[in-house]
């Protein structure tokens, strides 16, 4: 008998992978993926994606065009630097990530200091942002090592008088008051810090114009998302589904033979709406097949199931990347 013809052979691939922190970003996991399943006969469309952390500036230029540009501002420490900021191709809408000016990576694992780090700089950028002709400015949050409430952001955005129409793209659901618990500790603090860091934000929460206690999504980057919530009408919304909106990732998806996605870790917090796990909902309900490689595979087989992947592959080189790209070639 002879086997009827797949119509969905000659389809593309989507290769859609977050970065591996700290080791690849979204771009080269693509790149690398993609080789692999060019290497074994597949087409493939790479599509990077991203939550709202870092990398989410290089995903929206990467997919509506734009222009970077720098800026000097303070790092979490105080210190002058250069980071970068984008306006996007329709010349209105600028993209800030605060891990750009206040990020961990801007300070040494010796140097964090969850009290004194501030915000100021990721202020700077925005403002910067205004004065280089944005009229909107869409404000990453992942990966700062801050947690003072966004105060130094206001500050800096008070003294040069901007008022941009914000939309803050959120990596996480935390609530404002829970912020220094979940994220202190990763930003230095010990258990007496963060206690102090629990009884300053409950202090500029009674200060605000309007609560953002108990608010989901108000704790992201220690408070800054609440920050300008409460204090500059800032909305607030979850990144990853934002940035896949952006992108175009269900029209990709549905003329696609099946999606490849990746992150460094494959774990709780992608059940909790990070890239992978609102890319993976999205094709379980749309009926379309997702494998995922990863640096690092933490789930046990229950939640991997409910993400309903097809398959996960760990790969942590360029090479692991690109031979697990050809395995999946064959499918």
């Amino acid at each position: 008998m002879i086997a009827a013809p797949d119509p969905w052979r000659g389809a593309p691939v989507l290769v859609a992978p977050d970065s591996f922190k700290g080791t690849f970003d979204a771009g080269a996991v693509a790149a690398a993926v993609a080789r692999g399943l060019r290497s074994g006969g597949r087409e493939a469309l790479e599509l990077p994606i991203a939550d709202g952390g870092e990398g989410t500036l290089d995903v929206l230029v990467g997919a509506h065009g734009g222009e970077l540009r720098q800026a000097e501002v303070r790092d979490p420490l105080g210190r002058a630097i250069t980071a970068s900021w984008a306006l996007l191709a329709d010349g209105r809408t600028a993209v800030v990530e605060a891990a750009a000016a206040s990020g961990l990576g801007r300070v040494a694992e010796e140097e964090r200091d969850a009290w004194s780090a501030s915000t100021r700089g990721t202020g700077e950028l925005i403002a910067a942002a205004m004065a280089g002709g944005a009229t909107a400015v869409l404000v990453a949050v992942g990966g700062s090592a801050t947690t003072d409430g966004g105060a130094g952001a206001l500050d800096a955005l008070d003294e040069a008088g901007a008022d941009p129409a914000l939309t803050v793209l959120c990596d996480v659901r935390t609530p404002w008051e829970r912020a220094p618990s979940v994220f202190g500790p990763q930003k230095g603090a010990d258990p007496a810090t963060v206690e102090r860091l629990e009884r300053r934000l409950a202090e500029l929460a009674r200060a605000a114009p309007r609560d953002p206690t108990g608010v989901p999504m108000t704790g992201c980057a220690g408070g800054l998302s609440g920050g300008l919530w409460a204090h500059r009408g800032a909305r607030l919304v979850p990144g990853a589904a934002f940035v896949l909106d952006a992108i175009g990732f269900d029209l990709h998806m549905r003329a696609s033979r099946f999606v490849v996605t990746g992150e460094g870790s494959l774990d709780e917090q992608t059940l909790a709406g990070k890239a992978v796990g609102e890319l993976a909902t999205r094709c379980r309900q749309a009926g379309v097949a997702c494998h995922a490689v990863v640096g690092r595979d933490r789930l046990g087989l229950f939640q991997r199931r409910l993400l309903d992947l097809g398959s996960v592959t760990e790969a942590g080189t360029a090479r692991e990347l690109e031979a697990a790209g050809r395995t999946l070639a064959a499918l």
